[in-house]
């Protein structure tokens, strides 16, 4: 059975630098994603309703890369690391290799933007 977070306004689900070892699903509300930058946090997006939050950090076990706090009421479903690895054991090695690469790349051009 999955575990259930629920967040109010202004709670912080994850925070930048953070071990990690789930992800989540947004069930219902709105979480901001802010990055830390010299003077301060700065936002760079949002994530609604139906959408997963902390899924690289969750896939390629490197700290949490931005902090993610709830706009309104969410509620989320938890969804921890070995519900990944049994998933992953019945798949094909470059289904592995694919996700590998895919966070890998988006770490990347995430170091690049500048805000």
């Amino acid at each position: 059975m999955s575990e259930t977070v629920r967040l109010m306004p202004n709670d912080y689900l994850m925070r930048e630098g953070e071990e990690s070892t789930e992800m989540y699903y947004l069930q219902s509300g709105t979480l901001v994603v802010y990055k830390r930058r010299g003077d301060g946090d700065h936002q760079i997006g949002n994530i609604i309703a139906g959408e997963l939050v902390g899924e690289m950090s969750f896939l390629d076990k490197q700290p949490r890369s931005a902090s993610v706090k709830a706009l309104s009421e969410c509620v989320l479903v938890k969804i921890p690391a070995e519900k990944l690895e049994q998933t992953m054991e019945t798949m094909p090695k470059w289904f592995s290799a694919l996700l590998h690469t895919l966070t890998e790349r988006l770490r990347k051009a995430n170091a690049r933007i500048r805000i």
